[in-house]
């Protein structure tokens, strides 16, 4: 009986394989050598490991760094050879339990229990292990256990946040991964050996170190160290917050709402933000020839919210705020420019008229009337409606936009009358010590459900049109953070699991055929890590109150 074939399109092109071929020997087969390794795959928009055998004919697509899927098994990958040196030089010793946190620079920050075992020599011995585990080609391997099971291991490796948030995890089995007998579990798809994790580096950075990594555009090698300091510190501040209020991964938070704590858990958070803007509010009072307040930040950060919130605390000092958003000094929608698919690029510097903002801000810091646009988005013109501005002693402008921080927009206006703020959703909880929650995934959640809720615009939407919004952050807004006079983190620690309200039956709404099918369900997935929070008692000036609506501001 002849063997059975499927015919698969790859690259534009049909190719036939035998039933049981593995994906891996397929991509081994038709490996670019200029290109890297490939790490993943999917399958008519389905995401795969390599290990998976033909059965069916499909459209192909191998997934390398340079794919944003393939670029986070890489970094999980990477992360799990590195905990498993660390256990192979470590032993035993609790000191050396390791905690992966957020990014710095083109890296992960990570930190051991005890800090001071972190010294050059420990950090020169784990890369001296990384290297021999990536020569030696050791296969990364998927086994599928029974979830007690899991969290016997767990158990018995020391891995309480993982035991803790498997007690929340409604699926009878869980997949663990393992690495030349070292065990864990890992949020996402894996690469299948460790031959493909060629490059890395480790640096020590504050208390810790960072494990660093190729960057997407620039796979071949690892870019020199840079970190964002005003940003870490942020980071550093919050994460130690959290860890104030004994909330550190998602299995803390669970814990706070199955024990009937929420409500307590939002006043605390609530006031912690408006301490921190209450801070900056008197900062800026104290200098009264800054006129400009300029708030910038990436998509979905709350800037709307954060800027009524500051307005309202200004007014605490006897300030007279005035909001103005860079949005209605965009140019005609037939002079915006457009991106590389064709699409209008709003993310642009180019797509705001740049000349006439300038004149309105001289204008106005010189006294005189103003007459101050409105965009009509439907429209896509600037319109007139008499809003007429005029600056006195206790005035000041709250100016909120995407290049708040980029001199270029403001470029005619003295740079002391600005105050520069950079705000931004950095998500301070863990899924556990060793799986971060991307600051964008926060943000994407917290996009898809105001797109649906103020503007009809779909889940499947909305992640289409993510990356070219990630590029224009890309370029536009995070190249000028380090500029800011201050920096606000606009995330709320309990936010997600309210949030997982909304967006799942969203999420659940998309074509399970189409290419934005893979972040929908790897987003489901990482939502059913959280116990789901009910939204009363959540004030309305929150900043979660922009995106799941009930604000009392007009957002």
């Amino acid at each position: 009986m002849a063997q059975k074939t499927y015919r698969l399109e790859i690259g534009g092109k049909m190719y036939e394989f035998a039933e049981g071929t593995t994906y891996l020997q397929i991509a081994e087969q038709l490996q670019d050598p200029a290109k890297p390794p490939v790490l993943l795959f999917s399958v008519n928009n389905r995401l795969r490991e390599l290990y998976h055998k033909v059965s069916a004919d499909g459209k192909v697509e191998f997934l390398t760094i340079q794919d944003p899927s393939g670029f986070k098994t890489y970094q999980r990958s990477l992360c799990m050879m590195m905990l498993k040196a660390i256990r192979d030089i470590a032993g035993d010793d609790r000191g050396y339990e390791t905690s992966i946190h957020y990014m710095v620079s083109d890296g992960l920050y990570c930190t051991l229990s005890d800090p001071k075992k972190v010294t050059d020599e420990f950090i020169g011995a784990v890369f001296s292990r990384m290297q021999e585990l990536h020569k030696q080609h050791l296969p990364i391997v998927k086994k599928n256990i029974s979830t007690d099971h899991a969290r016997q291991i767990f158990r018995e490796m020391g891995m309480d946040d993982k035991d803790r948030l498997f007690r929340f995890r409604l699926s009878s089995r869980a997949n663990m991964y393992e690495l030349d007998g070292y065990r864990n579990y890992n949020y996402g798809y894996m690469a299948h050996n460790t031959s493909v994790l060629d490059k890395f580096a480790l640096t020590r950075y504050e208390d810790g170190f960072v494990l660093r990594f190729p960057s997407m555009e620039e796979p071949d090698r690892v870019p020199e160290f840079d970190p964002v300091v005003k940003l870490f510190q942020v980071q550093k501040k919050s994460l130690e917050w959290g860890d104030m209020l004994g909330i550190f991964s998602v299995a803390d938070l669970d814990e706070r709402i199955v024990n009937g704590r929420a409500k307590e858990l939002i006043l605390t958070q609530e006031a912690y933000h408006e301490k921190q803007i209450a801070s900056i509010a008197q900062e800026i009072a104290a200098h009264p020839k800054q006129k400009l307040v300029m708030i910038a930040g990436p998509s979905s950060s709350g800037k709307t919210t954060f800027s009524h919130r500051l307005s309202t605390q200004l007014s605490v000092y006897g300030l007279n705020p005035h909001p103005i958003a860079v949005d209605d000094y965009f140019v005609d929608r037939e002079k915006t420019p457009r991106d590389a698919s064709g699409d209008y690029d709003y993310e642009c510097l180019e797509a705001i008229d740049v000349e006439q903002f300038n004149a309105d801000m001289t204008r106005l810091l010189a006294g005189e009337e103003v007459s101050m646009p409105t965009y009509n988005f439907k429209t896509g013109k600037r319109e007139y409606k008499g809003n007429v501005q005029k600056l006195g002693n206790r005035d000041i402008l709250v100016i909120e936009g995407i290049h708040g921080l980029n001199d270029r927009l403001s470029y005619s206006l003295p740079p002391e009358s600005k105050y520069r703020i950079y705000i931004s959703a950095l998500t301070q909880l863990n899924i556990d010590e060793h799986n971060r929650i991307p600051t964008t995934d926060g943000r994407l959640l917290r996009r898809i459900v105001r797109d649906a809720r103020t503007r009809g615009i779909s889940a499947q939407s909305t992640i289409a049109r993510w990356p070219s919004v990630r590029r224009g952050e890309e370029n536009n807004i995070f190249p000028f953070q380090e500029r800011a006079d201050v920096m606000f983190n606009s995330a709320l620690i309990y936010e997600l699991a309210v949030l997982k309200i909304y967006a799942e039956p969203l999420l659940y709404s998309i074509d399970p055929l189409s290419r934005e099918f893979a972040e929908a369900k790897r987003l489901i997935k990482f939502l059913n890590y959280f116990v789901p929070m009910a939204p009363e008692g959540i004030p309305m000036n929150s900043l979660v109150r922009e995106f799941i609506g009930g604000s009392c501001f007009d957002v």
